[in-house]
């Protein structure tokens, strides 16, 4: 057996086992795929914008979609989402094979095809990106996350000189084609899975109000905020190699398809090596460290990229570029796994990937459009310089060290028995908590408070506020809203076990012989009796 902190320690698992194995089939299919799309829009229009939006245009429903799939895949079935986003790919993608096998291919309408697929990968990727906390134990989340990148990377490795050598032999077509057929692999193993999905006594948030908790969630998680800054930094930047190594290939190399296959495969072989090492980076380097590593590497070699009129120098350098490529971005993923408890956290991975494939679409279309105004030579050298800013963030936004917070529900919360007869939508409700504190506890409660302001907030309470009462000043009172009873008690439930440190400082600061009260109102207008009857009616529905 393995090593616990084995980089394979995933494959211990049977059902992560399976997935991956299907999950490499596909990816296989979808890098051919690419080879195709990128090579045949070459073919078809002289636009250096045109072949970089390509890319773009797959990673743009990524950008625009992926946090109302991250609330689909929080609030549904995860299994039954990635089952109808492979379906919905299958079937674009006999579509686009049909339509380029009879010669019906124009630019725009590629672009229209890549779109959709993309959107289908906006659909699957929150999903199964949150259900590998489902496959594997919480100590084997970031090598279940490498082996992720590493699996895709793979593919990547051999995938794009395959769909060279059959978009060279047989045409885009051929590529579509082998595409749809991979898509078969992945459906049956997700047929096969039977996840234990753990019973939850509340009903479902709404798509609204499960998309602004997901907001709200990131928005006061600050080191989730770093990520996904430093995520969007890198996919504008780095983006300039892969959107236009198709014009590298045909221009400054002077190849064909398959050399454009080799040179994107060498960026696969180097992201490999990226996944298999980034266990003993992250033992031996801080995150921040490795993340500067990566810019600097990708921006040396989007130098040498640009400068090397030789496949057999650019290759090398694009060994490095998928390395670095792994190495950042599989990091970024782990950090917002692990600094996000299950019931939030494929709405925090989906805003992630908003943020990083926001920039891989926008740095897609503006090294176009300097390649078109200035040059492929002059488009990777301004995309070097971006990455070497990007990489300078980190003076100010440095990522935080993996924490070993324990996420699990805090499961304290009882709900109580009431005389009166709350319906789940009555409200709005108002929580007050009084604390007894002495004159020499104030300062730390007040620093402990300001960490219960953002826990609060995070799970989903409005108003918060603090008070002190001018006639006895040992007392302070906690206030906050939540707008009906289910949300309380949802917003009770979301506590995790590393809040509970928060929690216990508080009873350990308050002085009272009992525990804290807690006042829990509802809120009521004053009415004309003549509208009681009415008021009461409306109150009964809630």
């Amino acid at each position: 057996m393995p090593d616990r902190k084995s980089p394979l320690a995933p494959f211990r698992h049977d059902t992560f086992r399976l997935i991956w194995g299907a999950s490499l089939v596909s990816n296989f299919g979808a890098l051919v795929q690419s080879v195709g799309a990128a090579w045949m829009m070459a073919s078809i229009s002289s636009s250096a914008n045109m072949v970089a939006l390509v890319q773009a245009s797959t990673s743009l429903p990524i950008m625009l979609f992926s946090l109302a799939s991250g609330a689909l895949a929080d609030s549904f079935d995860r299994r039954r989402i990635m089952l109808s986003a492979q379906c919905f790919m299958l079937v674009v993608s006999v579509t686009l094979t049909l339509c380029a096998w009879y010669g019906l291919i124009t630019p725009w309408l590629l672009l229209s095809f890549t779109f959709l697929i993309g959107c289908g990968t906006a659909l699957n990727n929150p999903a199964w990106q949150a259900s590998v906390g489902d496959m594997v134990p919480r100590e084997d989340l970031p090598a279940a996350v490498a082996l992720n990148s590493m699996g895709f990377n793979l593919t990547r490795s051999v995938g794009p000189a395959v769909g060279g050598a059959i978009v060279a032999a047989a045409g885009a077509a051929a590529a579509f084609a082998a595409n749809a057929c991979s898509y078969f692999a992945l459906i049956f193993a997700l047929l096969r899975w039977k996840p234990v999905v753990p019973a939850n006594p509340l009903p479902r948030e709404s798509f609204g109000r499960a998309i602004s908790a997901g907001l709200r969630y990131v928005s006061m998680s600050p080191n989730i905020g770093k990520v996904m800054l430093r995520g969007f930094a890198f996919g504008l930047s780095s983006s300039a190699i892969l959107a236009l190594l198709p014009l590298v290939a045909r221009d400054l190399v002077a190849g064909g398809p398959l050399t454009y296959g080799v040179l994107l495969g060498c960026f696969g072989v180097g992201a490999i090596g990226g996944a298999l090492g980034s266990a003993w980076a992250r033992e031996r380097f801080s995150s921040e460290t490795i993340v500067r590593f990566a810019f600097a590497g990708f921006a040396a070699s989007a130098v040498i990229t640009a400068v090397s009129g030789h496949a057999a120098i650019t290759g090398p350098a694009l060994f490095l570029a998928g390395a670095c490529w792994v190495l950042a971005l599989s990091l970024f993923n782990t950090t917002v796994q692990l600094s996000t408890p299950r019931w939030v956290v494929a709405r925090a991975l989906s805003l992630y990937q908003t943020t990083t494939f926001g920039g891989i679409a926008g740095g897609s279309w503006l090294w176009g459009t300097v390649a078109d105004m200035q040059g492929a030579v002059n488009a990777l050298l301004w995309a070097a310089a971006a990455m070497l800013a990007g990489g300078a963030l980190g003076l100010r936004y440095g990522l935080p060290q993996f924490e070993s917070l324990n996420l699990d529900p805090l499961n304290r919360f009882s709900e109580p028995l009431l005389p009166l007869d709350l319906k789940p939508r009555s409200g709005p409700i108002v929580i007050l908590i009084d604390y007894e504190i002495a004159e020499e506890d104030i300062s730390t409660f007040l620093t402990a408070m300001t960490e219960r302001r953002r826990i609060r907030i995070r799970d989903g309470a409005g108003q918060w506020t603090l008070m002190r009462d001018l006639e006895n000043p040992t007392i302070w009172t906690e206030t906050y809203h939540v707008p009906t009873w289910i949300e309380y008690v949802r917003h009770n439930q979301r506590r995790t076990q590393a809040d509970a440190e928060n929690g216990d400082l508080l009873r350990a600061l308050h002085r009272g012989i009992e525990a804290p009260r807690v006042h829990r109102m509802i809120e009521r207008q004053t009415i004309l009796p003549t509208e009681y009857e009415r008021y009461k009616q409306m109150d009964m529905h809630h």
